[in-house]
């Protein structure tokens, strides 16, 4: 019989585990276009939830994170200037009691690299902080990798 009941209370909480929902209303995708024999553009696309944004790359000290790219040193690429990003929706934030950046429904970042070689991968990190009106979700960082042909 207490088999039969520990069974029941594992399967409960399995089952309400379940239904508990991890909230990732921001879904990050990655491409690689050259635009010469010697030169590519990575781009890396932010699909954002109705009613969430993520905030830019320019956000100053003492607000939201921001929107930050890493690359680190690679075989094959340089990177070329910095990281670009569309123009962003900017409020100010009684919150943070400032101006914010931020953007809504999609975004399209883009790096430019110099190739020195034939089929690079480049890899790199996005961290990055999404609200809505009700909430913020703490900052993320996610890995990611392009196959520049």
């Amino acid at each position: 019989m207490k088999k039969i009941a520990i069974l029941i209370c594992f399967l409960a909480i399995i089952s309400l585990g379940a239904k508990s929902q991890i909230l990732k209303p921001v879904k990050w995708s990655y491409a690689a276009k050259k635009t010469s024999a010697t030169t590519a553009t990575i781009y890396i696309k932010a699909t954002i939830d109705q009613g969430w944004h993520l905030y830019s790359q320019t956000i100053k000290e003492g607000g939201p994170v921001k929107t930050t790219f890493t690359f680190p040193a690679g075989k094959g690429y340089t990177l070329v200037g910095k990281t670009i990003e569309p123009k962003a929706i900017t409020k100010n934030e009684p919150v943070f009691k400032m101006d914010v950046s931020f953007f809504e429904h999609s975004a399209i970042f883009q790096q430019k690299i110099k190739l020195t070689d034939n089929n690079v991968t480049v890899k790199g990190t996005v961290e990055f902080m999404t609200c809505n009106d009700k909430q913020c979700l703490p900052p993320e960082e996610i890995e990611f990798s392009v196959v520049v042909k």
